[in-house]
């Protein structure tokens, strides 16, 4: 796809009503979630088993790792439709949604209270579905970064420890 097109193409979904109401949705989400684990969920992990509260820890940990990236990323997207950032800018792998495991869960979540439970369930939706609009718009470009990165830093290691 010609860089213009492309240009053409992310503008047009941008500026859309599923981009505005993805926008909307996710900021709200990083806000009602901050309000949650300053508040009541700080209170509610304190009545948590050892096992509960490094659950907790763990998967708010997680919640707020995904929700920064789709924070992250939907400024993105607003900022070139803004055109205070151009698109090609846009695709650098720094921008993108990247892999955060949801399927791993650790013990002791049986235990989490309920709201924290709803709060991952839609943060994972809407995790899943930037991600998969993200792929749409900029392709599958940085689907092995992960795997390269940690070959590089191995690569590194071994030149440095001579091995």
């Amino acid at each position: 796809m010609s860089e213009e097109l492309f240009t053409a193409h992310l503008g047009d979904f941008a500026a859309s009503e599923m981009f505005q109401r993805t926008f909307r949705e996710g900021m709200d989400l990083v806000e009602e979630t901050a309000a949650y684990l300053d508040g009541p969920g700080r209170e509610e992990s304190r009545t948590l088993t050892r096992s509960g509260a490094l659950a907790y820890a763990g998967e708010s940990m997680r919640l707020t790792t995904r929700l920064m990236q789709v924070a992250s990323w939907l400024l993105v997207q607003r900022a070139v439709r803004e055109n205070e950032m151009s698109a090609a800018d846009a695709r650098a792998d720094k921008y993108r949604i990247n892999e955060v495991n949801l399927k791993k869960s650790l013990a002791g979540t049986q235990e989490l209270p309920l709201a924290l439970q709803d709060l991952i369930a839609r943060a994972g939706r809407i995790y899943e579905r930037t991600r998969r609009i993200d792929e749409k718009l900029y392709g599958d470009s940085h689907e092995n970064t992960g795997a390269q990165a940690v070959t590089e830093q191995m690569s590194r290691l071994n030149a440095a420890f001579g091995q």
